[in-house]
């Protein structure tokens, strides 16, 4: 592929849910396209579809119409199998709250997808230490998550996110169970990863401070984008 052509591309996103008898509609042909090393924020009210819009993108939900293109492969055109190892080695997430396995330490949540993925262990380990090391969690790796702060949880759910060195990383309000100066530094670590990996993150956030950070920022509402801007990490912020 081509380094202008986009990682990640949405054509005519379409998604209802049965609601009092009839229909929801929550997208309505929506389309998006992501570059590589994009970070992009999308924006908009609580119930407008974010969510929705990420499970699509990554897979784990599938449209009523429309497609999506990961690196130019449609995903609906995948085996449920092919979909799963495409989400597994293609496609990071990272949610709100972490999800890490209470009884497995910080290295050994990192390691997972590694090992389901059937890598090696002594290579699993290896690569998440690398990981832990670029998230500065390096001296947390044998502690469970009961044993670290929130911040440092989500750096390791960034961390499993980024261990197979996926093309995309989803991030839906990863910052929204954390206070204001945690979260700074969790979008620090995100930040810094994306950058060193070139790698193209698509973030839902309702805080505007992380969004006018962000390369770009698109405002979702009604069914689909109805306005996109910049953020700070391109050429100024963007109100909203």
């Amino acid at each position: 592929m081509s380094d202008d052509t986009p990682v990640l591309s949405a054509r005519g996103l379409v998604k209802t849910f049965a609601s009092g008898g009839g229909r929801l509609t929550i997208l309505n042909g929506c389309d998006l396209d992501v570059a590589r090393g994009e970070l992009l924020a999308v924006v908009g009210p609580s119930g407008v579809g974010k969510s929705t819009l990420l499970h699509i993108l990554g897979g784990l939900d599938r449209p009523d119409a429309g497609r999506v293109l990961l690196d130019g492969r449609d995903l609906a055109s995948l085996s449920p199998d092919q979909r799963a190892d495409t989400r597994n080695r293609s496609i990071g997430f990272v949610f709100q709250f972490h999800h890490l396995m209470p009884d497995f330490t910080a290295e050994e949540n990192i390691m997972m997808p590694l090992l389901v993925g059937r890598l090696p262990h002594a290579q699993a380990r290896e690569r998440a230490r690398e990981v832990m090391d670029e998230l500065g969690l390096g001296h947390r790796a044998h502690h469970t998550p009961a044993q670290l702060s929130g911040g440092e949880r989500q750096r390791v759910a960034i961390g499993r996110a980024l261990v197979q060195k996926p093309a995309v990383l989803l991030a839906d309000e990863p910052t929204g169970n954390l206070d204001p100066r945690t979260a700074g530094k969790v979008f620090d670590a995100l930040e810094e990863a994306q950058k060193r990996r070139k790698l193209a993150v698509i973030l839902v956030t309702h805080a505007r401070e992380l969004a006018n950070r962000c390369d770009r920022i698109a405002s979702l509402a009604a069914g689909g984008f109805d306005r996109e801007g910049t953020g700070q990490g391109a050429a100024g912020g963007m109100t909203f």
